[in-house]
């Protein structure tokens, strides 16, 4: 299992270095692809495709308002390929609600009104946030920036886990929400919070110091990681609420030892805007 797991987060790190590197219509490809893959992976475990009386939640057949969802995709990442304006991607998102709206009136009464709300939630939590890894590598100096979400997420994570493993009986371990992820510890995610920060220090001197002139980056880049560290734990534990929500293990099993592109990526979804924010506001 930790060789499988190993060589999966290895293959996903040099699908990362070499899309987010060369970015454009590569970047927004892999993008394309796992946020439809995480868009399915919460309308199932939310019971969008299924019908009274079913149980399963890994049906293979779609319904209109996953299609609905399928092509608002399509066009939101092909309109921010052909580098359309705010407003342009604003309308679609707002399309988007609309044609879910249009399925729901029209096929009244097969789907339920929480069904109707899970899809277009699904839209907005998966694809749409998953999207500001593009517009962070689209910014001035975005190729360093945009590295900045998973040395917040990913990097947070790993340092929690050291913490806890290493310092857990020595400093305490006082649960961080123990009816949701009673693995958790407040000692951890400080831990977290600290090893991205230091992470987004070392970056900046090691790599980026002398890339971007004019600015306090060390210490900027402190901040970021840091405040992104402290989100990247609100969308882990969000994404973990919905699984015990709707009684599910793993959201999907297409990346082995991992589960499910919503397994692997709850962080990163909402470190994502939060990091481009930031950069947008702070380094101006």
């Amino acid at each position: 299992m930790f060789k499988t797991r190993l060589l999966s987060g290895i293959a996903l790190v040099i699908v990362a270095l070499i899309t987010i590197t060369y970015g454009s219509w590569a970047l927004t490809g892999i993008l394309i692809l796992v946020s439809l893959l995480g868009y399915l992976e919460l309308t199932r475990a939310c019971q969008v495709n299924t019908q009274e009386g079913e149980k399963s939640v890994y049906l293979y057949r779609k319904n209109g308002l996953e299609i609905a969802g399928i092509l608002a995709i399509i066009a939101y990442y092909g309109a921010m390929l052909a580098g359309a304006s705010q407003t342009i991607l604003v309308m679609i998102v707002v399309l988007a609600f609309i044609a879910t709206l249009f399925v729901y009136v029209f096929g009244y009464p097969k789907f339920h009104s929480n069904q109707v709300m899970s899809a277009y939630f699904a839209f907005l939590y998966a694809p749409v946030m998953l999207s500001f890894i593009y517009l962070t590598r689209d910014l001035e100096y975005g190729e360093y920036l945009v590295w900045l979400i998973f040395l917040a997420s990913w990097g947070c994570d790993t340092c929690a886990y050291c913490v806890g493993m290493l310092f857990g009986k020595t400093i305490g371990n006082h649960k961080m929400s123990p009816k949701l992820s009673p693995k958790k510890s407040i000692e951890g995610a400080v831990g977290g919070v600290v090893g991205a920060a230091l992470l987004g220090v070392l970056y900046a001197v090691l790599l980026v110091e002398k890339k971007i002139p004019d600015q306090n980056i060390t210490w900027v880049f402190a901040l970021i990681c840091g405040v992104g560290a402290l989100i990247s734990m609100v969308g882990d534990l969000a994404a973990s609420a919905i699984k015990r929500n709707h009684d599910i293990k793993d959201y999907g099993h297409c990346i082995p030892g991992h589960g499910g592109i919503m397994d692997r990526f709850d962080s990163v979804i909402v470190t994502a805007p939060v990091i481009y924010f930031l950069a947008v506001l702070i380094l101006k």
